[in-house]
């Protein structure tokens, strides 16, 4: 199973991009994992923030195929606790999902037609965080899911 993680903009921070860049590199031993960060629109001031959204939505649903599983990351989403995320990830494996892909939106979210091509929606907690910020805390949990599954005492009960 290959695993894409799709964001719009750039993590601009070191040390996030540093504590993004360990978790991918742990990563490497479990799956296939790619990160795509589109382009940050430019000249916003101009847009309103459905115009925004819905060019960001040109751009996420030109890197998605149909047989793309499509996972939002929204506030919306539903509430996994680690375990159950590593729950999820297994049973799409096991269902011979060929491709997960993950979605960080732009600053004011996902426009309809994004919504709409998703399959799920997931939320990474209650409060509301950066952008780039989400980066590292997914990869963290995208890593603990996996030694999770594997059995590994990464993550402690």
């Amino acid at each position: 199973m290959k695993i894409t993680f799709l964001t719009v903009g750039k993590t601009e921070d070191a040390y996030l991009k540093d504590g993004i860049e360990k978790y991918v590199k742990r990563l490497k031993h479990y799956t296939r994992l790619e990160i795509i960060n589109l382009p940050e629109l430019k000249n916003t001031k101009a847009l309103t923030p459905e115009q925004q959204k819905n060019k960001e939505a040109e751009m996420i649903l030109k890197k998605i195929v149909p047989t793309d599983h499509v996972i939002l990351l929204d506030e919306n989403g539903m509430e996994l606790t680690s375990k159950k995320f590593a729950a999820y990830l297994e049973k799409k494996n096991i269902s011979a999902t060929a491709s997960l892909i993950f979605i960080v939106g732009g600053p004011y979210g996902f426009d309809e037609t994004v919504y709409q091509r998703a399959n799920d929606k997931i939320s990474l907690s209650r409060m509301t965080f950066s952008h780039q910020m989400v980066r590292l805390f997914f990869t963290e949990q995208l890593y603990r899911a996996f030694t999770i599954i594997k059995g590994e005492p990464y993550h402690h009960e």
